[in-house]
């Protein structure tokens, strides 16, 4: 039998599921996890309950694969020149996105009802955290294009590594808005970015100490000229009938 015999019911139309998944962010919104119901979104976006039921096992797949949408729409990688240039736009991007109700709102929700879900927090971490990891990958592939990175002979260990930095830079950001309640600004994005390429320590590759703007700007102390010979001060301090 040919797939296109086995194949039954009508096939998925993109624009349903892009109206179904922005119906889910508004209603998430609007009505907060434990009001929100598929009847409610179907509703919303003009759909059949059982095109959901069809796309959708529950309603925690509907709504991660909601939120998932909106990183993998708004979400990228893109090349300013430099690794710190990269660094700092990803973070300022990911700050804007964050800091849309449908996007941040529905994200915490969908976290906080993880912390009890395991099958919910496998979903976040398939369909949003592991699809955004390659971010860091490509980053730091470009960097390494470049010459700013050494090459990462263990794939393992590269691998580790992106972890680590996404897992800095997500927790760092979330924090930051969710939280503190504060801007992910140009000027935090220039500061965090600095600690996360440099350390705690200031310095930068190789051993060298980062200098800030503000030590640039305070100018170096002259140096000190020696006396000259024959002056008052040498005379003084010559023993009697030295010459």
């Amino acid at each position: 039998m040919s797939p296109s015999a086995r194949r039954t019911g009508r096939p998925r139309s993109a624009e349903a599921d892009r109206a179904i998944l922005g119906a889910t962010r508004a209603a998430l919104v609007e009505l907060g996890w434990a009001k929100l119901t598929l009847s409610d979104v179907a509703a919303r976006a003009g759909v059949a309950k059982t095109t959901l039921y069809r796309r959708w096992a529950s309603k925690c797949e509907l709504v991660v694969d909601a939120v998932a949408a909106v990183f993998d729409e708004h979400l990228e990688m893109a090349d300013h020149g430099s690794l710190r240039a990269d660094a700092e736009a990803a973070v300022i991007q990911l700050g804007t996105l964050l800091e849309r109700p449908e996007t941040g709102t529905a994200l915490m929700t969908v976290i906080a009802e993880a912390v009890h879900d395991d099958a919910l927090r496998a979903r976040v971490r398939s369909a949003i955290v592991d699809r955004q990891k390659h971010l860091v990958a490509i980053g730091r592939e470009r960097a390494r294009l470049r010459g700013e990175l050494p090459r990462e002979e263990d794939p393992r260990e590269a691998a580790r590594t992106a972890d680590l930095i996404f897992d800095v830079i997500a927790g760092t950001v979330l924090h930051r808005l969710m939280v503190t309640a504060e801007p992910v600004d140009p000027r935090w994005a220039r500061d965090f970015t600095e600690l996360l390429l440099y350390g705690m320590t200031g310095a930068a590759p190789g051993g060298t100490p980062a200098v800030s703007d503000a030590a640039k700007a305070v100018p170096a102390p002259e140096p000190r000229s020696a006396p000259r010979a024959g002056s008052a001060a040498d005379q003084a301090q010559k023993p009697a009938g030295s010459v």
